[in-house]
């Protein structure tokens, strides 16, 4: 059976700089060449994960949603749709992150923890399982 191929996609920045993206094969999303993402990961369509992001194996990155540069989904992340992960940002193992949520950049999601849709997570947050009372 043939391999699909996979999509690229290049563009330049406001800066100048060509910005470069793999479809990634399990999930259709498309991922920087520099990024770190394994086979099993998954990278819904219509997300982006940005050079020097590393997502760990059975991690989620859902549809539209953005991981940015230095960003880490640790082993079995959930995130849903529209989320955006800021620069150098931690999601631990096993949280869930529901849709719309938007983490600031520096951020640290403690593992296990369930962040409910559209919740806003401050620049340089450490967010506990205390922080959040409602399910995503």
């Amino acid at each position: 059976m043939p391999q699909k191929r996979r999509s690229r996609l290049e563009f330049e920045n406001e800066n100048g700089e060509t910005l470069r993206y793999v479809e990634h094969l399990n999930g259709g999303g498309f991922v920087s060449p520099k990024a770190t993402v394994p086979e099993d990961a998954v990278v819904l369509t219509g997300a982006f994960v940005e050079a020097g992001a590393v997502m760990a194996p059975g991690s989620r990155l859902g549809r539209g949603s953005w991981l940015e540069k230095g960003a880490v989904l640790e082993r079995g992340v959930v995130v849903n749709g529209s989320v955006y992960v800021g620069p150098g940002a931690r999601v631990g193992n096993g949280a869930k992150i529901g849709s719309r949520v938007k983490i600031g950049a520096g951020a640290v999601i403690e593992p296990g923890v369930v962040v409910p849709a559209d919740a806003n997570v401050d620049e340089g947050a450490h967010v506990d399982r205390s922080s959040f009372t409602k399910a995503a």
